[in-house]
């Protein structure tokens, strides 16, 4: 590709590209670009939105330059601060772990694993003294960590700011003198941090990085960014079945975003599909993204699942099977709320329990309605366990 094509591939899903003529200078330059993207090991799935960056990530390996994924297991125990309205809580160094276990294999459904290079940035930044951080801290000033929307908005509510937290945009940006990147990559709500580095690299002799910014993902209830927190989220590890029937979930409002931001299908096309009919457009959508991280085959049969169990309203011939977890079979009994949690259909005990209160959890057909509900282990074998809309388990009893 020439550069002109590149930057129409480049520039897609993408909200601002701080510059793009140095983007343009460095295209030109005739060698491999370092692309950066950090990513904080906070929680265990990559999901859509995640993956939103890491597609961008993928477009500029298909252009034959090398992504450099930072997995931030030392900044994941400060916390990002970004957006959010309080302090967040401090992850252990164990937690951390556990997540990066989680999703480093993740990162490779949408990586071309060849092409990355993939550094922790406890390497240089666990193995700084505390002079160090002193001459890190020194390359910026209150007044211009305090220029942070979310910062200025606590301040102003006399809410608390950590100190650790306004070093958190020093350590990202440090990162990208450690790499000597070319580009960064980030959500629209990493653009301080990212401006942040461009300036430490400046500071430090180097040509400052191109950045370039992502629009956020909504999530399925069509409101909040996609997070695992709030369960409103599309894992690339969840199963065909359930990644389709949440896709369907979606408002219709939202079908050209994702489009755009999930598949790598050209927006003139998608547009006149949604303008055509929003509902065979979805399943659309929903096909392409299945394909993505299963297959076509598994899209295909997604779709015939779908088909028959909702547009027919039948219960499923095949759902994907769930053990009960034996230590939940209490005196032979199962609390169902504490089942739906631990089989990751809900994301917490209460999430469940509301479920249940508003209907929408069932046992092979019939509504469950008691938010406390304990039910005999030994006859749930072969029951299919609904909960919300789309997702569904065939049972299977504790073992032993």
């Amino acid at each position: 590709m020439d550069v002109a094509q590149q930057l129409e591939l480049l520039r897609r899903g993408t909200t601002e590209i701080i510059s793009e003529e140095d983007l343009v200078a460095k295209l030109k330059l005739g060698r491999p670009l370092r692309v950066k993207l950090g990513v904080d090991p906070t929680a265990a799935h990559v999901t859509l939105g995640w993956a939103v960056v890491l597609r961008k990530l993928r477009d500029f390996q298909r252009l034959g330059h090398t992504a450099c994924l930072v997995i931030g297991d030392f900044t994941a125990q400060i916390g990002d601060p970004s957006g959010k309205g309080k302090t967040r809580k401090q992850l252990s160094r164990e937690e951390v772990q556990a997540n990066v276990e989680a999703v480093s294999k993740q990162f490779f459904t949408v990586l071309d694993p060849e092409r990355t290079e993939i550094r922790y940035n406890r390497d240089w930044l666990g193995a700084m003294g505390f002079e160090d951080v002193i001459r890190l801290a020194a390359r910026t000033t209150v007044a211009r960590i305090m220029e942070r929307d979310d910062f200025t908005k606590r301040w102003d509510e006399h809410r608390p700011i950590a100190l650790h937290e306004l070093l958190y945009p020093l350590c990202q940006a440090y990162d990208s003198v450690e790499l000597q990147a070319d580009v960064e990559l980030g959500g629209n709500d990493q653009k301080f941090n990212n401006l942040m580095g461009r300036t430490l690299m400046e500071q430090y002799g180097q040509s400052p990085q191109v950045i370039v910014l992502s629009p956020l993902l909504v999530g399925t209830d069509g409101k909040e960014k996609m997070s695992q927190s709030l369960g409103n989220y599309v894992s690339v590890v969840d199963t065909p079945t359930d990644m389709y029937g949440k896709t369907m979930s979606i408002p219709d409002g939202l079908l050209e975003n994702w489009f755009e931001l999930c598949t790598d299908v050209p927006m003139d096309e998608a547009r006149a599909a949604v303008a055509s009919n929003p509902y065979e457009a979805k399943k659309r959508l929903a096909r392409e993204i299945v394909a993505l991280y299963h297959s076509p085959e598994a899209a295909a049969e997604a779709d015939r699942f779908f088909k028959e169990t909702f547009s027919q309203r039948l219960q499923p011939v095949e759902a994907p099977p769930a053990e009960v977890p034996g230590d939940l079979a209490v005196g032979g009994l199962v609390p169902v709320a504490s089942l739906i949690a631990r089989l990751g259909l809900a994301k917490s005990n209460g999430a469940a329990r509301d479920l249940i209160k508003q209907g929408g959890v069932s046992l092979d057909g019939e509504r469950l309605d008691d938010p406390f509900a304990k039910l005999p282990a030994s006859e749930l074998e072969g029951k299919v366990l609904r909960v919300g809309k789309h997702q569904f388990r065939e049972l299977v009893a504790p073992r032993g």
